[in-house]
């Protein structure tokens, strides 16, 4: 059974370049991406004992359905708070351009025992490359 990389993140173009980064160097490992902060909260309830990195973003966009109605999808404090409550299984890389919402997410995950690592995007998607792949090598190289 393959070891898994979880992601909380709601861009399209995001998810695309980092799941091409790692089906291009991580092909070994499953990689699951979500967009909602319970639906992510739900799997890690049933595979945390198989994951090797988690990466989660703060603010998510709302959703909208056919119909036009929309939902809050959450955001990364909720699967923070989530994981606080577990034991510490990884390395937890948090990406997100809101500086107040990463420190909340960094904090209450350290306090639980978690270890962390932030990463501010920059530019377009280069940063993917630049900052967030090269921690998620570490975080899953340090496991």
């Amino acid at each position: 059974m393959p070891m898994k990389i979880v992601i909380l993140e709601d861009d399209k173009n995001r998810v695309e370049a980092m799941r091409n980064r790692l089906e291009e160097r991580f092909y070994q490992f499953d990689h699951v991406f979500f967009d909602s902060a319970s639906e992510m909260n739900k799997y890690l309830e049933n595979f945390m004992h198989e994951i090797i990195a988690i990466s989660l973003d703060h603010d998510l966009e709302l959703k909208s359905d056919e119909f036009g109605n929309t939902h809050d999808p959450g955001t990364g404090r909720e699967v923070a708070e989530y994981l606080a409550k577990c034991s510490p299984a990884c390395t937890v890389v948090i990406h997100s351009t809101n500086y107040f919402g990463s420190i909340g997410m960094e904090s209450v995950l350290q306090e639980a025992g978690w270890q962390t690592c932030r990463v501010t995007p920059f530019g377009d998607l280069e940063w993917i490359h630049d900052a967030w792949f090269p921690a998620i090598r570490r975080a899953i190289v340090h496991r």
